[in-house]
C-alpha cells in the first residue's frame, strides 16, 4: 500500500488527552504526516499540553513536526482530517453544570440530564463554527471526526444546520465496553464483532460475536452478576478510577431488570438517576475529580519538560478512544470500510424510529463516510426511551436555533433525569444565569 501523506489537526489541542490521542496517531504508519497541527482558543494551555505532545513526537516519529496556532485559518488551510475533541467553557463551566444540577436534586453529568444539555447549548454554535472554518480553509475532501461531547446533541445539531457538512460524530464509550467485554471472554478486543442500537450514550448490545461464534448469552450471565468486570479490568490503569469500577459494576442492576440486550453504562443516569444522585458528592464531583488529578498531572508533567527533565509519557497512554479515533481516520483515508459504531441520520437504519433520529449504529467506514447497517425494527420498550430521548435533543437545538425559552424548557422537562416542570424550569433558569456569553441568548 502507497503511504499517503496528510495535514491533521487536532481541534482542542490543549485538552488532557492530546498526548495519548498523538501517540495512536503516531503508531498508525499510514497516516504519513510531515507535520501535525495542535489548534486551540487558549493559547496558554495549548503551549502547555504542546511539550508533551513533542515529547510524543520525538519519542516515536522525530521527522513528524508539531504546529500550534490560535489562528483558524492557519490551521485549517489544505487539512485532511480535523480531529475534534472542543471543550467549551473548560472543565470549571463543567463543574458548574454538575453542581447546579445536584443542588436542585437531579444528577450531575457531563453530558447526560441537565449538565449535559448544559453543555450542548454552549458547543453547538462552536462546532458549526468549526465546520464553516473547514469549508472556507480545508481541502473539499476535508472529515472532520468529531468526539467533543455532548456528542448526541452535537450530532443532532451539525445535521440541522449544516446537512452537507464532511463530519462523523464518535464516541469511544462503547468500545470502551467492548475492551471490557473481552477482557471477560479472555480474548483481544479484535476478535469481538457487535450489533447495537440507540442514539449515543443511549445505546444496547444486541449480539456480540467472537471470531464468528454468538457469545451473547454468556456475557449477559456473567454482566448479570458482576456488571462489565474482569479480573483483568480490576488491575487496569483506566479502572483504578473509583468512579469507573462503580459505572461498569452498575450495569449488572440494569442487565437484570431488562434482560433484552447488555445496555450502554450511561443508562445508569437516565434509569437509575435515583441511585446515582446518592452516589454523587457535590463537593467533589466528576469535574472536580479530573481538575485535581489528571489535569494536574498533565501540566506537572509539562512544566517538568520545560525544564529538561524526563517524564514517563506512558502514564497519558490510557484508554481505548486513541485507537479507536485512529482507526476511523485511517479507514476514511484508506477506503478500508472497517466496522465502526459511529452516529448517522437514521434513514431507516432502526425502522421503527424517526428518520432524522442520529442513530448510533454499526457502520463501515469508507473514504466517502459511513455505511450504517441497518438493524430493523426494536422492542417497544426501546423505542419509547429512544423517541423520548430525541425529542429531548430534538427541542434542546430549536430552542438554541430559535433562541426559543420555550423549547428550552420544554427539553429540560422531557428529559428522563428531571422529575418535573417545575425542577426543569428551576434548573433552566440558573443554567441560563451561569451561561451567560456561552448560550444564544434566549427569549
Amino acid at each position: 500500500m502507497e503511504i499517503k501523506e496528510f495535514k491533521i489537526v487536532i481541534c482542542g489541542g490543549g485538552s488532557t488527552y492530546t498526548a495519548g490521542i498523538v501517540k495512536n496517531l503516531l503508531d498508525e504508519k499510514r497516516l504519513g504526516m510531515k507535520e501535525l497541527w495542535l489548534y486551540d482558543i487558549d493559547e496558554e494551555r495549548q503551549n502547555k499540553v504542546a511539550y508533551l505532545v513533542r515529547e510524543v513526537v520525538k519519542e516515536n516519529r522525530p521527522e513528524v513536526t508539531v504546529k500550534t496556532t490560535t489562528d483558524p485559518k492557519e490551521a485549517f488551510t489544505d487539512a485532511d482530517f480535523i480531529m475534534a475533541q472542543m471543550r467549551v467553557g473548560g472543565l470549571p463551566m463543567r463543574v458548574q453544570d454538575e453542581q447546579i444540577s445536584l443542588k436542585h436534586g437531579v444528577i450531575g453529568q457531563e453530558t447526560c440530564g441537565a449538565g449535559g444539555m448544559a453543555y450542548g447549548m454552549r458547543t453547538i454554535y462552536p462546532m458549526v463554527q468549526l465546520i464553516d472554518y473547514c469549508e472556507e480553509y480545508a481541502k473539499p475532501t476535508y472529515w472532520i471526526v468529531n468526539y467533543s461531547n455532548p456528542a448526541a446533541i452535537v450530532a443532532k445539531a451539525t445535521q440541522k444546520m449544516r446537512p452537507n457538512a464532511r463530519i462523523i460524530n464518535i464516541c469511544d464509550m462503547p468500545v470502551e465496553i467492548e475492551a471490557r467485554m473481552a477482557e471477560i471472554l479472555g480474548c483481544q478486543m479484535s476478535d469481538l464483532e457487535v450489533d447495537y442500537f440507540g442514539l449515543n450514550h443511549y445505546g444496547w448490545f444486541t449480539k456480540i460475536r467472537q471470531n464468528g461464534i454468538d457469545v451473547t448469552e454468556k456475557l449477559k450471565e456473567h454482566v448479570r452478576k458482576y456488571g462489565y468486570i474482569s479480573e483483568a479490568s480490576m488491575n487496569d490503569v483506566f479502572l483504578k478510577d473509583s468512579d469507573w469500577v462503580h459505572t461498569f459494576k452498575v450495569s449488572a442492576k440494569i442487565a437484570n431488570y431488562f434482560p433484552d440486550y447488555l445496555p450502554n453504562t450511561y443508562y445508569q443516569y437516565y434509569l437509575l438517576g435515583d441511585d446515582m444522585y446518592k452516589y454523587m458528592d457535590i463537593n467533589h464531583t466528576r469535574g472536580m475529580q479530573v481538575i485535581n488529578g489528571r489535569e494536574v498531572r498533565v501540566f506537572a508533567a509539562a512544566d517538568k519538560l520545560a525544564k529538561g527533565e524526563a517524564v514517563d509519557m506512558n502514564q497519558f497512554y490510557v484508554g481505548v478512544h486513541g485507537v479507536f479515533i485512529v482507526n476511523v481516520v485511517t479507514s476514511l483515508a484508506y477506503d478500508l470500510r472497517s466496522r465502526q459504531l459511529v452516529m448517522v441520520p437514521n434513514n431507516g437504519c432502526v425502522e421503527n424510529l424517526p428518520d432524522d433520529a442520529m442513530v448510533e449504529v454499526p457502520t463501515y467506514i469508507t473514504s466517502h463516510g459511513p455505511e450504517p447497517i441497518r438493524v430493523g425494527a426494536i422492542p417497544r420498550f426501546y423505542k419509547g426511551l429512544i423517541e423520548q430521548q430525541d425529542a429531548c435533543e430534538g427541542l434542546l437545538v430549536e430552542a438554541a436555533m430559535e433562541h426559543s425559552y420555550v423549547k428550552a424548557l420544554e427539553a429540560y422537562t422531557m428529559n428522563r433525569t428531571i422529575p418535573s416542570a417545575n425542577v426543569a424550569k428551576e434548573i433552566l433558569d440558573d443554567m441560563i444565569e451561569a451561561n451567560k456569553g456561552y448560550w444564544p441568548e434566549l427569549k
